[in-house]
């Protein structure tokens, strides 16, 4: 019994392994999601964006851009501090990547396991 669970697992979990995990942790999806269309955002802006709070933002940044993955213009507006977080073309490559790895495995399950659907709606023909 144990080995059909295990086979089942490792049947819907192929091709997962080669995903970025450092993007693929939620809030930094969110965050590298937002900047891959925006290419660059202040810190307000993101942290609006994303709902994360002040520390856990700048956590998150802090590990993107350890990667390489974004990178922080601090400057001053009128004795406030005003910060740009811009994507960069690393991060803007392993983004596309992550991107286009989820989207092979979505491909390669479709019509693997029928989804489970709401009750009382009927099957759609094709």
């Amino acid at each position: 019994m144990e080995s059909r669970e295990n086979a089942v697992n490792e049947r819907e979990t192929a091709g997962l392994e080669g995903l970025d995990r450092l993007i693929h942790e939620p809030a930094r999806l969110t965050i590298m999601s937002r900047l891959y269309i925006v290419e660059e955002a202040d810190w307000l802006f993101l942290r609006r964006q994303t709902g994360l709070s002040f520390g856990n933002l700048a956590s998150h940044l802090t590990r993107l851009e350890a990667a390489g993955y974004v990178e922080s213009e601090k400057t001053f507006i009128d004795r406030t501090p005003h910060t740009i977080v811009r994507i960069t073309p690393a991060g803007r490559r392993a983004f596309e990547y992550y991107r286009d790895r989820v989207m092979e495995v979505l491909r390669s399950k479709r019509g693997t396991r029928e989804a489970p659907r709401p009750e009382g709606r009927p099957a759609r023909r094709a």
